[in-house]
């Protein structure tokens, strides 16, 4: 297999999802680019490297709350302590 870097690093077209959501990748969200390129400087990730990351996510996050977590809330418990 080759590495063709302007294939590795020229992802797939975008498509909208909401007004500040893109996805590039199936089953990948992002936030809008623009909606963060003034706080967060924007890195170009290989697309390979992206689709890692994504495989990953859910062992990182589970490491994360193994180590750091004494208990994990759910999103829908979130969201109810705010509409109280």
């Amino acid at each position: 297999m080759k590495y063709r870097y302007q294939e590795e690093m020229s992802p797939p077209p975008v498509q909208r999802v909401t007004d500040v959501a893109i996805t590039r990748f199936e089953h990948v969200f992002e936030v809008e680019p623009g909606l963060m390129a003034e706080h967060v400087t924007q890195q170009a990730f290989p697309n390979w490297d992206t689709l890692r990351l994504v495989r990953s996510r859910a062992d990182h996050l589970a490491w994360m709350h193994r180590h750091f977590a004494d208990k994990v809330i759910s999103g829908e418990e979130l969201l109810d302590d705010l509409d109280e």
